[in-house]
């Protein structure tokens, strides 16, 4: 928890000054930060189950504290990056050892998680919130203060973060390989239930992408609310997850409960689109209510979403798999973080109120489809069971 903590800090620092320190301070012209970062989304996403696979044979502790090593290097090459072509590989170094690690974390998550490592991963990602918000503030000092240094601070601390959060894991005892099951190497690669609910978690995955990308544009650029009310709604989710992730996750303690808290996302996220695109064309304290309560209405679909994602990738996964299952239910949160913020761009900001709908229309209709695509998993997963325990007899 308190490795998660430290990993975070650094995290809310390039998060939120990453692409101003290569555009900034680095003097990369935009589009080719962003072509870079599009490479290095396309790397990430081949090493998550590579990775993912390796931890469960190899064991999942020095597998993700490999992963952790190579993305504190490769952050502090962002600081010899003076061209597009060293900014790539760093960045690609940097972004595929990050989606490795996640996929090397998750055997780690299922063994200290207890009964319910669901739960776990909630309380991880409420400490993220945390953590994120924290590394916020101080990237916030160095774009105010704009200079070529205070970036590189900012870049250094990331790198120090990500050594740091190595080094806490030290004491945690080595975790076992996963003896090895008969057949197929790449199971879960041949999982198509599973596959089926990676695809429609990565559609609903776009989600996450609203109120960092989305709602900012519109806010700024459709309503008469104030600027500063960025701010103010980024704060206000943080908070919530921060505060309720975990309750949230209390309930949902089955993979049909899973199924039902992505039903109930959809409808969240349909209602919050709805009240976004309302607070366009009127004054500003009623669009400053509108957005408010859109947020709110959004972060409560986010911990939902979030709450059946865990525990849907870990209960319909097989513990002797978990790495290698894990990293390919993150192919979809991949794919929505390579491409969803060109969607939303393109549907709520370039076509404006109706694409909001189109977008909520788009979550709701996904939510619907989970459950079924869940009671489909329930039962390959059941049949692999028997298998298994057929060849092990």
């Amino acid at each position: 928890m308190v490795s998660n903590f430290v990993y975070t800090v650094g995290s809310g620092l390039y998060l939120t000054a990453g692409v101003l320190y290569f555009t900034q301070a680095v003097r990369l012209p935009a589009g080719q930060v962003g072509v870079g970062l599009g490479i290095a989304g396309c790397v990430s996403l081949a090493l998550g189950i590579a990775v993912g696979h390796l931890a469960d044979r190899l064991g999942a502790r020095g597998v993700y504290l490999a992963t952790l090593v190579v993305q504190a290097l490769a952050t502090a090459a962002f600081l010899l990056a003076d061209g597009f072509w060293p900014f790539v590989l760093a960045v690609s170094a940097a972004t595929g050892a990050k989606a490795a690690g996640l996929a090397a974390r998750s055997p780690l998550v299922r063994r200290h998680g207890g009964d319910r490592p669901q739960e776990f991963r909630a309380r991880l990602r409420a400490v993220s919130n945390v953590g994120i918000s924290l590394g916020a503030l101080f990237a916030g000092w160095a774009v105010q203060v704009g200079s070529h240094a205070a970036y590189q601070l900012l870049v250094i601390g990331n790198a120090v973060a990500l050594a740091a959060s190595a080094v806490i894991l030290l004491p945690l005892p080595p975790l076992a390989p996963a003896p090895a099951a008969a057949g197929p190497r790449w199971v879960a690669l041949r999982d198509r239930p599973y596959l089926l609910l990676t695809v429609l978690d990565g559609v609903m995955a776009v989600q996450f992408k609203v109120l960092t990308v989305a709602v900012p544009l519109w806010l700024v650029g459709f309503t008469s609310a104030p600027d500063w009310l960025v701010s103010g709604t980024m704060l206000t989710g943080t908070l919530i997850v921060v505060a309720f992730q975990v309750r949230a996750s209390r309930s949902v303690d089955s993979p049909a409960a899973g199924g039902r808290a992505y039903r109930r996302a959809g409808v969240a996220f349909l209602l919050a689109c709805v009240l976004v695109s309302l607070s366009a064309g009127v004054p500003a304290r009623a669009a400053v209510a509108l957005l408010l309560v859109a947020v709110v209405v959004h972060t409560v679909g986010e911990l939902w979403h979030s709450a059946g994602g865990f525990e849907v990738s870990f209960a319909l996964a097989p513990e002797h798999a978990t790495g290698q299952y894990l990293g390919v239910f993150g192919l979809g949160a991949g794919l929505a973080e390579a491409l969803g913020p060109g969607l939303l761009i393109a549907l709520c900001i370039g076509w404006g109120r109706p694409g909001w709908y189109v977008v909520g229309a788009l979550f709701a209709l996904t939510g619907l489809a989970v459950p079924g695509a869940v009671r489909l998993a329930e039962r390959g997963r059941r049949g692999q069971d028997e298998t298994r325990r057929t060849v092990n007899a």
